[in-house]
């Protein structure tokens, strides 16, 4: 299975945030909603749940 990658320091914000979450895409869409909320202040919703999906990326992995 490939892992995803969500990075804030792709995307503007005020807080300049630099977190990456990596894992399972359920995992990493769990655990970026949840950031997103928290941090950047965004209201928890299906719609927030499918634009944090359509961000993930796969992660590279090195050789």
């Amino acid at each position: 299975m490939t892992r995803k990658v969500a990075d804030c320091r792709k995307f503007p914000s005020e807080t300049q945030c630099t977190l990456t979450i990596s894992g399972e895409e359920d995992e990493v869409l769990r655990a970026a909603t949840d950031h997103a909320v928290s941090v950047h202040g965004h209201t928890e919703s299906p719609e927030l749940r499918e634009q944090i999906r359509g961000m993930l990326e796969d992660e590279k992995v090195s050789a």
